[in-house]
């Protein structure tokens, strides 16, 4: 449903609820929506878990960390001064690095290869059970789960 400053989802998971959220601002002012449905919906700095795409990592790597520096992604880096901390979780969805010097920008926004797509549903699906075990386990379990596979 697509509320202030983006698209919502609320879903019930065990004895968790989550709420949803893709921004609909520019990314590299991300931080905005963040923080205003953190406030809005008083969701503690602990239980935010912010998915992004990663350059750094090969195509559909999934990796989960507790805390860490943009490493030059705007979205994380806005999200980190808003916030005024970088000390939240990350769901860190590898999309490879394939591009030419000076082309990241075309890179990032282009459409993924037919055999990236053919992979998705499995990623996604990954990605889903560890934002599940995330929410009902917490990030130390979750870590020790799924991010040395």
């Amino acid at each position: 449903m697509e509320k202030r400053y983006g698209a919502i989802a609320q879903v019930r998971v065990k004895n968790a609820e989550l709420i949803l959220l893709k921004p609909n601002t520019f990314m590299n002012l991300s931080g905005n929506a963040v923080r205003y449905w953190m406030q809005k919906e008083n969701i503690p700095i602990e239980n935010l878990l912010i998915a992004v795409d990663d350059i750094a990592l090969p195509f559909g790597s999934l990796r989960l960390k507790p805390k860490g520096s943009h490493a030059g992604h705007n979205g994380l880096n806005h999200i980190e001064e808003v916030l005024g901390t970088d000390n939240y979780a990350r769901l860190r969805f590898g999309i490879g690095n394939d591009f030419s010097r000076g082309y990241q920008i075309d890179y990032v926004l282009s459409q993924f290869k037919p055999e990236e797509l053919e992979k998705m549903p499995e990623r996604i699906k990954q990605a889903v059970e560890m934002v599940k075990s995330f929410c009902l386990a917490g990030i130390d379990i979750t870590m020790n789960q799924y991010n040395h596979r």
